[in-house]
């Protein structure tokens, strides 16, 4: 057994501290020398004086583009944005774009996105995402690495619908592109500081500036936060569900001469997470299709004993072992942008990530052992993964009959896992207790290579036909060897069990379109993708030789309809898009069962399908006040599902919607500078998000359906623009609207994790630029 105390990552609570408190001293001494420089306008002015909508610059073709012109569905967030709204990690942003959706589990390596209702929602090491992260260009090949604090960021690209002619190597749903703020010869810096009720702060800060006159330039950014949590347990008295935050980001630009540019980048996070168990909403199971519902009077009786109360506002547990997880993320790349011949870019990103995770849970969710509460099980996990990715491409001038972006593209990554469950049952009728425990030692290794090129073809400056590929080869092996104390399964512990297994598949992925200028300010587009998602193992600690045969790589089709436009003089920007995606082969887990415990294995689940339409409208009405609304319609189905022998779920689920994928959601949001007089300024900031219900398990079971929710937010912020700070009050979740994220019905009780804004909150966040 590898000791959970000894083996941790580690990192000091104090070191982002003081990281934090250079930052600030160096903020000073910037600020005693030199002034920041001052923003790029927000927009122009028209002849009544109100200023128009600002034109948003975006690298979805891996090249700068206004995000009006792009032939693609695109959200943007910046980063004052998520300052703004204290939204400073993936999940809390992605909340508000409404055709992304998150999964909740306990452990960060099992967390997944999903775009338009598609996404792979699995733990094995064997499988990559259907919708890939990228940061400052390089892809991330596991989902785990990218929950984190996301430091110094300048804005967030959510590309939806299949992008793989162009991004790595599993886009087949969609993209998130992270893009940091990059290092200026401009002296410069920020603190920013902010307290949130629930016992919550966080400290960033960053400082920017020349180096070497002409030549180099620098940025180093920092952060630390914590919060305590939201969920109490009952049995030691102490908060969960929170987390802690340390880490940093450097970047060098070196200029050496006006033809090329080298960026130098470096990031480091550690991450504490004090459980995310999930709470128990009721003590039921109701069966699907027959919709019997099966009451646990055990459940009941034991959670009582316990303090707990089963019910719709419950955030309390009663765990006798820690859970936590604890991740390090760290990486350097190096991107190189080489001008020649009369503009064309050659462009080489060269970059190396390291992940290391480590989980312990309390998986019964009791605390005591009583002969209505049998068993008690707890795991201790570990993961290390590394990865190794280079890409190389060319892009040619604009203006010319044809334009393009051609280049190469290779992957390593080998991961190492280990996972140990240990199982207490207590025989009722001597009060004898049986210990046993399973160890699997783990891992898969994969390697990806790839071509890709995509063109626009411009008959006229106002007509073009888009036309992309990537040709892909994947390698990929797994081991899995797996030791018991027990010859027999026990719960959530299957016997003893060894395999290895290699395959090599190559495949494509594809786009097709053509896009029309209606005007200066509005064009249409029809676009065709082929998405591509390679081949898969289902590894992971339960796996059987039922399990050990390659999943098929997942493919789909998509078409997609888009208008862009900007209206009334520039003051109404309206986006809209309508997309129909039929996926082949769908790589998704479904329950399983291991001496009556629940556990999940990855299968091709069959053909399923998604189609809907998404609204993006901005609006400048009065020089002082813009609104804006995003809504996402989305009909996400089970088309033909393949249902596998000995499946725990009922396999009567054709036409039936896909999990995470509520039909309808939006978020309205209204910007009003309320007072100014030149210096100072008022401004108050409101949103409303809200979804309808949608089902989060593949077995459609009626409990596993979240009901609609929707949750409401405001600030007020006070700005002195001479001074260059601001004061502002955030208030999360006005309306005290409760909700959970299901996560599954086990145990005799449906289970759902606690978000941060479960209940209402507030906070000041105080902002300074030097």
């Amino acid at each position: 057994m590898i000791s959970a105390k000894t083996r941790h990552p580690r990192a000091p609570r104090a070191a982002g501290r003081i990281l934090l408190a250079g930052l600030l001293a160096s903020s000073s001494l910037v600020a005693a020398t030199s002034a920041m420089a001052a923003e790029a306008a927000a927009g122009k002015t028209d002849a009544q004086g109100v200023t128009t909508l600002e034109d948003l610059v975006v690298t979805a073709r891996l090249r700068s583009e206004t995000l009006q012109n792009v032939p693609v569905a695109i959200s943007v967030v910046t980063g004052a944005l998520a300052m703004e709204e204290n939204r400073n990690d993936l999940t809390a942003l992605v909340a508000v774009i409404p055709s992304v959706e998150f999964r909740s589990q306990p452990s960060n390596k099992d967390q997944d996105i999903l775009i338009r209702g598609l996404g792979t929602i699995t733990t094995s090491a064997g499988a990559e995402p259907t919708v890939s992260t990228v940061i400052d260009g390089v892809v991330l090949a596991r989902p785990g690495q990218m929950v984190s604090d996301l430091i110094d960021l300048d804005h967030i690209e959510v590309l939806r619908g299949p992008q793989g002619t162009l991004f790595g190597k599993n886009a087949s749903a969609g993209v998130i592109s992270i893009v940091t703020k990059d290092p200026t010869p401009t002296p410069g810096g920020f603190i920013d500081a902010s307290y949130y009720t629930g016992n919550e702060y966080r400290i960033a800060g960053a400082v920017n500036g020349e180096i070497i006159k002409d030549k180099l330039s620098g940025r180093l950014a920092g952060v630390t936060s914590s919060f305590d949590g939201n969920v109490t347990n009952v049995f030691n008295h102490t908060k969960i569900n929170g987390d802690d935050f340390q880490g940093a980001r450097g970047k060098l630009l070196w200029t050496p001469s006006s033809d090329l540019r080298v960026v130098f980048g470096a990031d480091y996070m550690y991450t504490t997470q004090s459980g995310n168990p999930g709470v128990f909403i009721n003590n039921r199971n109701v069966a699907y299709p027959t919709g019997v519902v099966t009451t646990s009077a055990n459940l009941l009786s034991v959670l009582t004993t316990e303090g707990v109360t089963p019910s719709f506002g419950n955030h309390n547990v009663s765990q006798n072992s820690p859970y936590d997880d604890r991740d390090l993320t760290s990486g350097a790349y190096v991107q190189a942008d080489y001008s020649f011949g009369g503009g064309y870019t050659l462009t080489s990103i060269s970059a190396y990530r390291y992940w290391r995770n480590v989980q312990r849970g309390d998986l019964d969710l009791f605390s005591i052992l009583t002969a209505l509460s049998p068993t008690q099980q707890v795991d201790l996990g570990h993961v290390w993964e590394k990865q190794y990715s280079e890409e190389i491409r060319l892009a040619s001038p604009k203006g010319n009959l044809l334009d393009y972006v051609i280049g190469a593209y290779y992957l390593h990554e080998p991961d190492k896992e280990q996972y140990r469950r240990d199982v207490t049952q207590l025989t009722a009728a001597t009060g004898a207790l049986t210990s046993n425990f399973g160890v699997n030692n783990f891992g898969a290794r994969t390697t990806n290579y790839s071509v890709f090129g995509e063109a626009n073809i411009n008959f006229t400056k106002d007509f073009r036909a888009i036309a992309g590929l990537r040709l892909v080869h994947d390698d990929l092996s797994f081991y899995t060897g797996r030791t018991s104390t027990s010859a027999t399964a026990v719960p959530g512990v299957s016997p003893a069990f060894a395999a290895t297994g290699s395959t090599g598949v190559s495949g494509y992925a594809d786009r097709l379109g053509l896009q029309y200028d209606i005007s200066p300010t509005a064009n249409a587009y029809f676009t065709y993708s082929r998405g591509y998602k390679g081949p898969a193992y289902n590894v992971f600690f339960n796996m059987t030789a039922l399990q050990t045969n390659q999943l098929n790589p997942e493919t789909s089709n998509a078409f997609e309809v888009g208008f862009k436009s900007k209206l009334l003089d520039n003051h109404l920007q309206l986006n809209v898009a309508v997309f129909d995606d039929k996926v082949s082969n769908y790589q998704a887990n479904e329950p399983d069962l291991v001496a009556g415990t629940v556990v999940t294995r990855l299968i091709n689940a069959g053909d399923v399908s998604t189609k809907g339409a998404e609204v993006d409208a901005v609006a400048r009405v009065l020089d002082n006040l813009t609104f804006s609304l995003d809504y996402s319609y989305v009909d996400a189905r089970i088309d033909s599902f393949s249902c596998p022998p000995g499946s725990a779920i009922s396999c009567q689920v054709n036409g039936k919607p896909l999990p995470f994928a509520p039909k309808n959601k939006f978020t309205i949001r209204g910007d009003w500078t309320a007072w100014t007089n030149g210096r100072y300024e008022v401004a108050l900031k409101t949103d409303y998000s809200w979804q309808a219900k949608q089902q989060d398990s593949i077995g459609q079971t009626p409990d596993t359906i979240q009901p609609a929710y929707g949750i409401w937010n405001g600030s007020i912020a006070l700005t002195d623009r001479q001074a260059d700070w601001n004061a502002r009050l955030i208030f999360k979740n006005i309306a005290n609207q409760h909700y959970y994220l299901i996560q599954a019905e086990g145990n005799g009780g449906l289970i759902g994790s606690v978000p941060r804004d479960f209940s209402r909150y507030a906070g000041i966040s105080l902002h300074k630029d030097f």
